[in-house]
């Protein structure tokens, strides 16, 4: 393996009173865990899970100091696996990225090679990192609705969450694949941005949930890409029409799902889970594939903030606050 020299990172660390702080810092390749392959990040994003574990939150990470980034895109190194050869362009998401291992926050990271999935024709790394875990998680909810049958006849899809990064991509990919989308939003005065996505309605999210408290509402949807949980998807499942299949990968409503049997007995609608974290790498690539070809949102450069390790900050705050609109894509110095 070449010797590698010193390289930035943005590192959080729990002092003696249990406060976390976050520094931009130099780190050397023996901090990082084991692993046979060293990529070097180009682009890294921000995802909701990286702002909980830049605050300490120990659902996702408990050993400190670390470098979160659950998404990285760069340049294979070196490789202790005669698959992978330097020079190799790389997405890695997912598994344990970010998490417990030093993530994309960071110039460099040293993973298991199983972790990579070589970079598709059709995609630039900054490109990839725009769509990264969010964009890979809205594609997989689309294929998931797919495979249960849900198809552009199939009636309108509900989009929740839709100005957030799973929820403006998965408009996004909806309407490129010939879907009605309504985009259901808290916030309205992105009514123009969703639009321009390919969402062919705008609702706010109280209305998804108006009638939450009856045992069924009126059919609506044909299939719902759900990022939020709690009575929102409760709703959602709810005012789905016969047949119909709903995707659940988010908790930021609740954990909790206030919900009775009867439309799963009495409408046939499916409940499908969504992981991105373990999803098997056959399906991974059938994604990436997917994203890279015919799933492409048109308006990528749209859905993207650029920021620094050094402009991380403001980023993470907004985002624990529910302000972010798109994603955030990070950019490695050098």
């Amino acid at each position: 393996m070449e010797k590698l020299p010193t390289f930035t990172a943005l590192v959080v660390d729990k002092g003696e009173d249990k406060q976390f702080t976050r520094t931009i810092r130099e780190r050397s390749l023996d901090e990082l865990p084991p692993g046979d392959l060293v990529v070097r990040v180009s682009y890294s994003s921000l995802n909701f899970k990286d702002a909980l574990s830049a605050t300490g939150h120990p659902g996702v990470t408990r050993q400190f100091p670390h470098t979160p980034g659950i998404d990285a895109a760069g340049e294979i190194v070196s490789s202790q696996n005669g698959a992978w050869l330097p020079g190799e362009q790389v997405i890695v998401t997912g598994y344990d990225l970010g998490m417990e291992t030093d993530g994309g926050w960071g110039q460099y990271i040293r993973i298991p090679s199983a972790w990579a999935v070589r970079l598709p024709q059709g995609l630039t790394l900054w490109e990839a990192m725009v769509i990264g875990t969010a964009g890979f998680t809205a594609a997989l909810s689309v294929l998931k609705l797919e495979q249960a049958g849900i198809l552009p006849g199939s009636g309108d899809i509900l989009v929740t969450g839709a100005t957030g990064g799973v929820g403006s991509i998965a408009v996004a990919i909806l309407a490129r694949a010939g879907y009605r989308v309504v985009a259901a939003t808290g916030k309205t005065a992105d009514e123009t941005f969703l639009r321009n996505l390919g969402a062919a309605e705008v609702i706010p999210r109280e209305q998804v949930i108006e009638g939450v408290d009856r045992p069924m509402m009126k059919e609506r949807w044909g299939g719902v890409v759900d990022v939020v949980g709690g009575e929102t998807l409760a709703a959602a499942i709810k005012s789905t029409r016969y047949g119909g299949a709903v995707t659940c990968c988010g908790l930021v409503g609740s954990i909790e799902l206030p919900l009775n049997v009867y439309p799963f007995i009495l409408r046939g609608v499916s409940l499908i889970g969504i992981d991105s974290v373990n999803c098997p790498t056959v399906t991974r690539l059938q994604v990436w594939e997917k994203l890279a070809g015919p799933w492409k949102p048109e308006q990528l450069s749209t859905l993207a903030t650029e920021v620094s390790l050094a402009g991380l900050e403001e980023q993470i705050q907004s985002i624990l606050q529910g302000g972010i609109r798109g994603r955030v894509v990070v950019k490695q110095a050098g």
